[in-house]
């Protein structure tokens, strides 16, 4: 299963303290707007999202069709295939994408220990 680019999204308190501590750790904003009360910050590969006041905890990312770079990846499963993959084994991903569909889309599930798990595509 083909799932690109990860990330952590991180529910914040205070986006600019949250942004200067990332930024001491070498991270540099990638995208977002402050705003817009969020950020993507990168350092290398790794991406962290910052969100202010967006949802409650933290949720992990992964974006089906592109790479840590947000660009486009030429092979890459689509959320559609994703979900239903998922849902053969036997993992709840709520409600489901219309089959028929294409394009953007995004499902959430939720790992044994509470973790939610955003899988959501852009294109």
């Amino acid at each position: 299963m083909k799932l690109g680019a990860f990330s952590i999204s991180l529910s914040v308190k205070d986006l600019a303290a949250s942004k200067a501590f990332y930024e001491k750790m070498g991270f540099s904003v990638f995208g977002g707007d402050m705003k817009q009360n969020y950020l993507i910050m990168k350092n290398g590969n790794s991406l962290i999202g910052l969100f202010q006041g967006m949802f409650e905890g933290n949720i992990l990312t992964f974006n089906p069709g592109w790479n840590e770079n947000a660009e486009n990846l030429a092979d890459f499963d689509d959320i559609r295939k994703i979900q239903q993959t998922l849902t053969e084994e036997g993992v709840d991903t709520g409600e489901k994408i219309d089959s028929s569909s294409s394009g953007p889309a995004s499902f959430t599930i939720t790992d044994p220990d509470g973790n939610v798990i955003l899988i959501d595509q852009h294109r």
